[in-house]
């Protein structure tokens, strides 16, 4: 246990569930250190446009047409047999009280017709009932950031303490007690923070490729650092595409809710393709818009295909008026309004270019239902874990949720455990027993590592659409690469790309079937024996309190000082 009055609580990430986790921890009792690799609000739950989808029903506010089992079933739906249906009814279960949370902190979702009226809740595809609730239209996470970013003000300094643009390196282990503290580059400085525990909560890793709605931030870190230390990893191989980002650099996403509430895709010619697909059309799950849009825009040259939002009309609107359009579009969606307007697009008079682009990540760190990982002290909650909940595919808006109802399930979790810790602290999470494949140990190669060669060979081989040839060539080809190794943010995020690059490819490779995300070419069908998660786990190499010689390249040095809240 560490010499502070109180057990020392490590969060790596400031997202929602990041947040989430360290201002119920720090409630809770807990002294709590939070990790922020750049600002507190870059990150991808500040970018969420599309909602956080929720079961209302039991609040004042909520949609009295919902119910628990109807979005326990969207949910199950989407993830195409390979969810922990367990861990769906307790997101689906736990979502009121999430929400509940939220509005204390602070957000504000939009109501019907200002305060007291109902919340307005959206439809998104593969939703039986509209249950998306927004916040300033298509400003949902960043509404969300800035609320619990402004409760950190109300947590006394000497129990929550912010370091900003510091970058997880390493994770610090100790036989027999797991994770206990973590290797971080402060600044220029590598320093080590001691912890009673570590929650990883760094978010996905949609900079593997080059489209991506991912920040610039996403590149992995958590789930690099995890496998280091010898956690197990799941659901890899389900990588989601986002079917709509604007095809221009920076992939700005046009958020799904535009498509829930009436845009269409069409293609270079102007036919509407989607109803011949799926009998959801525009609101089919995710995977089978992305792959579609792929395959409609490889059939016309490489152009992108393109979203039509002329239609849409606000109410007393009509069609053919496109100042009707163009007011409506501006007050329902300001955020992507003003971003097509500033790259010259007038979307209530044309159609938007759109392309997929890397949105979110469905697997990573194995956990269970409380954050719990393989490795005594190390918890994992949000983006980089993997409760679970999404399997092959998530639905849509389902990701705020997770990382508000998992973040209090995690704090609930360290504030037990660590209260009761007595010195074993038994392995508690998924996969700690055995069970999880082992990744292939390679020797690093030769050919220098460079960014953009590197995502795109990722795109080709391992993106929206995948086959065994592509997959093996491009194992091969990642295998021959040498990751950098300065001691630098750039260079570490490399590292930590290559290392999940690999683990994604092997989990591919491994799953030959087609399910939710992970779509392979060569085997176009799901297979029923396949309709089970796979667990990996590579041979610790994360640095370890026996190992005095790391000192010799890192700093070592506990962060003492009281670092102000805000």
């Amino acid at each position: 246990m560490s010499t502070t009055p109180f057990p020392r609580v490590l969060v790596v990430g400031s997202g929602i569930a990041g947040l989430t986790t360290a201002l119920a921890a720090a409630d809770r009792g807990l002294d709590v250190v939070l990790l922020s690799k750049d600002r507190l609000d870059e990150t991808s739950t500040a970018r969420a446009q599309g909602g956080i989808a929720a079961m209302t029903a039991g609040l004042p506010d909520g949609q009295p047409r919902d119910a628990e089992e109807l979005h326990v079933q969207d949910t199950l739906g989407a993830g195409a047999g390979t969810c922990d249906d367990d861990a769906v009814r307790v997101l689906v279960r736990d979502s009121a009280a999430a929400i509940t949370a939220l509005v204390e902190h602070g957000v504000a979702f939009d109501r019907a017709d200002g305060p007291g009226s109902p919340w307005v809740e959206g439809l998104e595809g593969a939703h039986s009932v509209p249950r998306i609730l927004h916040a300033g239209g298509d400003a949902t996470g960043r509404e969300i950031q800035r609320a619990l970013v402004a409760a950190l003000a109300a947590v006394a300094s000497d129990r929550l303490r912010i370091l900003r643009h510091t970058m997880l390196v390493d994770l610090v282990t100790s036989p027999g007690r797991g994770a206990v503290g973590a290797l971080v580059l402060d600044g220029d400085r590598p320093r080590r923070l001691a912890a009673d525990a570590v929650v990883l909560a760094t978010g996905g890793a949609g900079q593997l490729y080059p489209h991506t709605t991912n920040p610039a931030v996403a590149t992995g870190d958590g789930i690099a650092a995890a496998l280091r230390a010898g956690a197990a990893v799941t659901d890899l191989e389900f990588v989601q595409f986002h079917p709509t980002a604007l095809a221009v650099p920076g992939c700005f996403l046009v958020s799904e809710a535009v498509r829930g509430e009436g845009a269409v895709l069409r293609d270079g010619t102007g036919r509407r393709y989607l109803p011949d697909v799926h009998p959801l059309a525009e609101l089919a799950p995710r995977d089978v818009v992305a792959r579609e849009n792929v395959r409609r825009s490889l059939a016309q040259g490489g152009r992108p295909v393109l979203l039509d939002c002329t239609g849409m009309t606000g109410p007393g609107g009509t069609a053919s008026s496109g100042r009707s359009t163009a007011e409506h579009l501006a007050r329902r969606f300001p955020t992507i309004d003003a971003a097509l307007r500033a790259h010259g697009v007038d979307w209530s008079r044309e159609p938007v270019p759109v392309t997929p682009a890397a949105h979110y990540l469905m697997g990573g760190i194995a956990t269970d239902d409380r954050g719990r990982t393989s490795v005594p002290g190390l918890y994992a909650v949000g983006e980089c874990a993997a409760t679970g909940v999404h399997g092959a595919n998530r639905l849509a808006s389902n990701s705020l949720l997770e990382g508000a109802v998992f973040g209090a399930r995690t704090a609930e979790a360290l504030a037990a455990d660590l209260r009761a810790d007595d010195g074993a602290r038994p392995h508690r999470g998924p996969a700690a027993d055995g069970g999880a494949l082992p990744l292939p140990e390679r020797p690093e190669g030769d050919v220098p590592f460079e960014r953009e060669v590197f995502q795109a060979a990722m795109w080709t081989g391992a993106g929206v659409l995948r086959d065994g040839p592509g997959l093996e060539a491009l194992a091969v080809r990642l295998a021959g690469l040498r990751p950098p190794a300065a001691l630098s943010r750039r260079a570490l995020e490399d590292r930590n790309l290559l290392a999940v690059g690999r683990a994604v490819v092997t989990a591919a490779l491994h799953r030959a079937e087609s399910r939710g995300a992970h779509f392979r070419e060569d085997c176009p069908a799901p297979d029923p024996a396949r309709a089970r998660r796979t667990f990996w786990r590579r041979e610790p190499t994360a640095p370890t309190t026996e190992h005095q010689d790391t000192a010799s390249t890192y700093t070592y040095g506990d962060i003492l000082e009281r670092i102000p809240a805000c």
